[in-house]
């Protein structure tokens, strides 16, 4: 049974090259994965370390999207996904204009991406 999630903001990380894709065309369809998979896959503040660690973790430089998951409306689903656990799934383009913030995700010496201060509230 699909529920909704009452965190504000949900994360997408992306490659500096998605990132200005993005940037030029308005909008994201996705990345390679995403398309793959059929939906826009995001994180919650909770689960985006981890989603860094797992398909990341050699990524040196990345982009970190922060999005109004409201703002999203019903192409947004919470769906299972690692261990049970429900993450935002988009059922549609990325618009540019939901994007809230924008962060730079490097890796640091310790081979752990270094993420904003905001996720850490």
């Amino acid at each position: 049974m699909e529920t909704r999630n009452p965190m504000p903001l949900i994360y997408k990380i992306l490659q500096p090259s998605e990132w200005e894709a993005m940037q030029a065309q308005g909008h994201l369809t996705g990345a390679p994965v995403d398309i793959a998979d059929g939906y826009i896959h995001f994180s919650t503040a909770r689960q985006v370390r981890e989603t860094a660690a797992r398909h990341f973790s050699q990524a040196r430089e990345l982009i970190l999207l922060a999005v109004d998951a409201e703002a999203l409306g019903g192409s947004l689903k919470w769906e299972p996904s690692r261990g049970g656990d429900l993450f935002p799934h988009l059922y549609a383009i990325l618009p540019l204009a939901q994007v809230r913030a924008v962060h730079p995700l490097c890796l640091g010496g310790d081979g752990v991406h270094q993420f904003p201060a905001e996720l850490d509230e």
